[in-house]
């Protein structure tokens, strides 16, 4: 996971009299960006998730030419190569874009997290309890932060998802039916069952 937070700088002028030619309009700027960072998200598919989360445009007024734009980038990807490859078609991208309206930029990656891979005996005993109790399943990757992810610095670990409705996760709206989590409940018993024999 990177993300990085993006200063576009331009100049405010009144949207009357300021020519089309003449503008260095950081709003575009930025519009610009966000459909390279969506862009580089769809070319590194099925497993890359690229965000632009947050803009702020100043002054932010409906007659005048945005002078300047703050926006933040989020990258995920399970590969920590495809990741950097990412960040160079997202910083190659931004720079031909500011470059052609004449905007200044500032762009700085502010969190940087590798991929976690969790422990192979966790994930197969995962596996094992969802085939022991007849539920199909499949492997995924999550590009969540979740704990689970800083327990494994210190600790085997694996993780245990169970369907949502309509795959809708981290929101309100969010909704497993009580059989479902019935399910993951016993898969992770038979997880734990399963690891405690091996330790023995």
């Amino acid at each position: 996971q990177r993300w990085y937070e993006v200063t576009l700088t331009g100049m405010e002028s009144h949207a009357g009299p300021t020519p089309m030619a003449r503008r260095r309009d950081a709003l575009l700027g930025a519009a610009r960006i966000v459909h390279l960072v969506n862009k580089v998200g769809l070319d590194h598919a099925p497993l890359a998730c690229s965000t632009v989360g947050m803009l702020n445009v100043y002054p932010n007024s409906r007659n005048v030419i945005p002078g300047s734009v703050f926006l933040t980038i989020d990258f995920r990807h399970p590969d920590d190569g495809v990741l950097a490859e990412m960040d160079r078609e997202m910083r190659a991208g931004v720079d031909r874009i500011v470059t052609g309206i004449g905007l200044g930029l500032e762009i700085e990656q502010i969190s940087y997290f590798k991929p976690v891979h969790f422990e192979d005996s966790c994930v197969a005993a995962v596996r094992s309890g969802a085939e022991d109790c007849g539920y199909t399943m499949r492997e995924i990757v999550s590009g969540a932060g979740h704990d689970a992810c800083y327990v494994a610095k210190v600790a085997p670990t694996a993780m245990i998802f169970v369907p949502c409705i309509d795959g809708i996760s981290h929101n309100e709206i969010e909704d497993a039916k009580p059989e479902w989590i019935t399910a993951g409940g016993e898969v992770l018993l038979r997880a734990i069952l399963d690891k405690a024999g091996s330790a023995g």
